[in-house]
């Protein structure tokens, strides 16, 4: 697949919110994404572990299918499916982060508890390079149907299949609503009285906490593959062929070709996050055990917006109107590059050659995280950005615009 929006590498556009093609960013060391299996060619040159969108199991006829979709919507054309949808609850959980008892949990047991809950899915897939079958995993939403995903794992579909653990046949699936850029998409089956899991409050996730992670790991025949481990960082932000995703949670629980989708699973069964990515290592760098997962703090939102571009509604992104390319010295941030006239970024004093430092108080590590901040924050919205300039560290207030994708 192509996009018309090439994006250089060394110098984004906010006027690309989503951008389409894989970046490396030496600067702040954001790796190359490749779609699996088999992992790309390794060259000669030294870079960045490879970071795949993995959770996508794929074989193809007449070529190799990139797995994430060009940026656009994909809304199901059903209405009268989409409007119970509007109106089912997200249910998360009543345990805060202070709770004695978070973590006191067996593994099998917090296995069984989401057996009903995590099913595969397939998808009849085509596109230029040819056409097959893809195989990720997801999570039910809701008792009537409702299933969240990985947007990868549905983009192209021409079909979706979902089959519950136990079950011999699958379930005709229809694609409700997908977020290429954050990665998630919304189907329906015809159901009732399924299991939805339960989300984590949203903050209550902290580094060196026990995880579980649960997918339809490459595939194997019987129920999913199940992993341990522990949360290893908060707030990573990565590279995908359609855009950036930030507020990653990273993981060492193992992650394969085929959990794209599935759930990461704290020690009372709550799901903490959607399970997305995973680094590679190369002929020159060594990457073990690095996951990626949506935070949940993220997958909350996203199921609201989901369910609203469902029910024929139009996304809507904040814009700034800045080109940005990352440093070469080490240090952190993104440089602007350029600044449009008339912007939201004009208006609020922002120059070329500063250097962004923090949004909304959230530090912003390199050019990726910012066009995240940027992207995910609402048209309207009045967002304060701490920039360095001359050696002074300087506060702005920029209100967005509407950049409008449909």
């Amino acid at each position: 697949m192509t996009d018309d929006n090439q994006i250089d590498p060394n110098s984004w556009s906010d006027q690309f919110a989503t951008p389409t093609t894989p970046v490396e960013t030496p600067a702040v060391h954001v790796p190359t994404t490749y779609p699996p299996p088999p992992p790309p060619t390794v060259g000669t040159r030294k870079r960045a572990p490879f970071l795949v969108v993995v959770a996508l199991l794929s074989g193809f006829v007449g070529g190799i299918l990139g797995v994430v979709a060009a940026d656009r919507w994909d809304l199901a054309s059903d209405s009268s499916s989409r409007a119970n949808t509007l109106s089912s609850p997200i249910i998360t959980s009543a345990v805060s982060a202070d709770d004695p008892s978070l973590g006191q949990g067996i593994v099998a047991q917090v296995t069984n508890a989401l057996s009903d809950s995590v099913v595969t899915i397939s998808s009849e897939v085509t596109d230029a390079s040819g056409s097959g079958e893809a195989v990720g995993t997801g999570v039910v939403l809701t008792a009537d149907g409702e299933i969240l995903t990985n947007a990868h794992v549905v983009a192209e579909a021409t079909s979706v299949r979902v089959r519950f653990a136990g079950e011999t046949e699958p379930r005709q699936a229809e694609v409700l609503a997908t977020d290429p850029g954050n990665d998630l998409a919304l189907i329906k089956i015809n159901a009732t009285g399924l299991v939805p899991v339960v989300f984590a409050q949203p903050g209550s996730v902290r580094v060196g906490d026990s995880v579980v992670a649960i997918g339809y790991a490459l595939a194997l025949d019987g129920g999913p593959t199940v992993s341990t481990g522990i949360v290893s960082a908060l707030k990573r932000t990565i590279i995908t062929d359609s855009g950036a995703l930030n507020g990653l949670i990273q993981t060492d629980a193992a992650i394969s070709s085929g959990n794209s989708g599935g759930p990461l699973v704290n020690m009372r069964g709550e799901v903490i996050g959607i399970n997305t990515a995973v680094a590679r290592s190369d002929a020159t760098s060594a990457a073990n055990n690095i996951g990626f997962s949506i935070s949940v703090d993220e997958v909350i939102p996203e199921i609201v917006l989901l369910r609203r571009l469902s029910g024929g509604g139009i996304r809507q992104e904040g814009f700034l109107g800045v080109g940005l390319a990352g440093r070469v010295d080490g240090g952190q941030g993104a440089i602007i590059t350029s600044v449009q006239d008339n912007s939201p970024a004009s208006i609020a004093g922002i120059k070329e050659g500063d250097i962004v430092l923090s949004v909304d108080g959230e530090p912003i590590d390199g050019q990726a995280a910012f066009v995240a901040a940027i992207r995910d924050s609402g048209p309207g919205a009045t967002v304060t950005i701490e920039i360095l300039r001359d050696s002074k560290r300087l506060t702005v207030m920029a209100t967005l615009v509407t950049r409008t994708t449909g």
